[in-house]
């Protein structure tokens, strides 16, 4: 059961990397990478990211020496775990996952008012290998097959990120999305309809203009974070990012796009897209844990340059059934973002918010609340539901009293047994924003274009208008709780 009640602290934040190789390095430093070598792009590596995926306590895999491409081109994979993931926030180690969640919006709130413009160089890593022309060939780096069903397909972006502009409103976007390798010039890129880079491609195929896109392989973690965030329309990733670490990004402008590129990243693939260019992508294991596409034709990018560092690093990041590396990520960045919704909504006593891992950090969302009025329950249920950084794909929304610990799965389920009636408590929304990746819609309405789905909204607190005269619940005190803890561990250890 909770004791905190979510409470947050004001820590100091300190990132303390600027690019994914100063990134590995204070993984190494915390004891935490594993360095692998021989494996093969062609399955082995995504046999390997399938194991450590699921467990938040292994390590970060290093892959070098992969056969058929020179020494020293690598892949890395599961970064986002165990005491790592603190250390990417730049947040102490010992902060467990809601603690962590609670640190990183206390400082989000104070940076989102004021974003950091990125700076731009004339030089960097990035620029130490300038490939264009005839000589462009994406199919050269260790792209790994990530899944057994993906048909030998190679994702190069699973960790990667899109750089856009907007054609009207001159904002950039920078937004992760699966991006295929088609050929040694082209590469295809799926973005669900409703988002940022979606959105902008509309724009640029309903004027008829070529869209200039460049995709990041190997930007530093923290602004894969940051492109992986629900942050507002209208507000660039980078910008987020710098002031997220108190220092302006550094970054290039693109030969052929113009477009802002980090200066330290490690591979990087400009083109553009032409109107109705389009061509066969997928299939592609996706978040849900399922292929919730078959193969279908979407956009292609021309590929006009590829840069790259030396001795590049793919930073590889598929998804795989949850709870996985993904879902990890999501549910910290995802819980912060939604309780900043819900407060600036002008919603009391919202205590703690936890986006399920077993639901990708998106299908299950619970809120705990301290009851204040009657309805104050199914306020919060139905405005967390509609809420931008979880309305996204949506399933259920649970909402409990602030004893519960939200992030506990077995704590809510327990919540829901024993303070809910079906009959009372539930209530649906019909005609959500859903995606083509559920795998609950119908063929025919994919075919369509019909992406919606419902969402059930759960009320398991106490009934207010009796809350006092619930049953009282069979657990010792939090004192009697820290004296057993501190008189009987022993017993638990191995």
């Amino acid at each position: 059961m909770s004791e905190t009640g979510g409470a947050s602290h004001n820590y100091q934040v300190h990132v303390p990397f600027d690019d994914l190789r100063e990134w590995i390095a204070e993984a190494d430093k915390l004891g935490e990478l594993k360095r692998a070598d021989g494996y093969s792009w062609e399955e082995e590596i995504g046999m390997a990211a399938e194991l450590l995926q699921h467990d938040d306590q292994a390590p970060v895999a290093l892959f070098d020496k992969i056969p058929g491409v020179p020494e020293g081109w690598r892949v890395l994979t599961n970064f986002f775990a165990a005491t790592r993931k603190n250390m990417t926030l730049g947040l102490p180690t010992d902060l467990d996952k809601v603690e962590l969640s609670e640190a990183f919006l206390t400082h989000f709130r104070e940076i989102a008012k004021k974003p950091m413009p990125y700076e731009e160089v004339a030089d960097g890593p990035i620029l130490e290998n300038v490939i264009e022309g005839e000589d462009i060939d994406v199919t050269m780096f260790p792209t790994p097959v990530w899944h057994d069903q993906d048909e030998g397909r190679r994702y190069i972006g699973t960790g990667s990120f899109n750089v856009t502009v907007d054609p009207d409103e001159d904002w950039i976007n920078v937004g992760t999305y699966r991006v295929m390798i088609q050929n040694e010039k082209q590469v295809a890129f799926y973005i669900s309809p409703g988002k940022h880079g979606r959105i902008h491609r509309e724009k640029y195929e309903s004027q008829g203009k070529p869209m200039p896109v460049a995709i990041v392989v190997g930007g530093d973690p923290l602004t894969f974070l940051m492109g992986c965030s629900e942050i507002p329309y209208g507000v660039c990733e980078f910008e987020i990012a710098g002031a997220y670490r108190g220092r302006p990004m550094q970054v290039i402008k693109g030969k052929h796009t113009g477009l802002p590129i980090p200066a330290r990243a490690e591979i990087v693939i400009e083109g553009f897209v032409e109107p109705g260019n389009r061509a066969e992508e997928g299939p592609f294991g996706e978040w849900t844990g399922y292929y919730g596409s078959k193969m279908r034709a979407e956009p292609v990018l021309d590929i006009k340059a590829i840069y790259h560092r030396n001795d590049p690093i793919i930073l590889g990041c598929p998804p795989q059934r949850p709870p996985e590396e993904q879902a990890r990520y999501r549910a910290v960045m995802r819980s912060a973002l939604l309780k900043d919704e819900l407060q600036k909504a002008g919603v009391p006593d919202v205590v703690a918010t936890w986006c399920h891992e077993v639901g990708g950090s998106r299908q299950l969302t619970a809120v705990s609340i301290k009851q204040r009025y009657p309805g104050h329950a199914r306020q919060v249920m139905h405005m967390a539901a509609q809420c931008r950084s979880v309305a996204y794909a949506g399933k259920y929304v649970v909402v409990v009293d602030e004893d519960i610990n939200v992030a506990d799965l077995e704590e809510l389920m327990w919540a829901v047994c024993t303070r809910s009636n079906p009959d009372q408590s539930i209530d649906i929304i019909k005609n959500a924003w859903s995606t083509p990746l559920d795998p609950c819609i119908s063929p025919w309405d994919k075919e369509a274009g019909n992406f919606t789905n419902s969402r059930c909204l759960i009320d398991a607190c106490r009934p207010y208008h009796w809350k006092d005269d619930y049953p009282i619940v069979n657990m010792p005190s939090p004192e009697t709780v820290k004296k057993t803890k501190e008189m009987f561990s022993w017993l638990l250890e191995k």
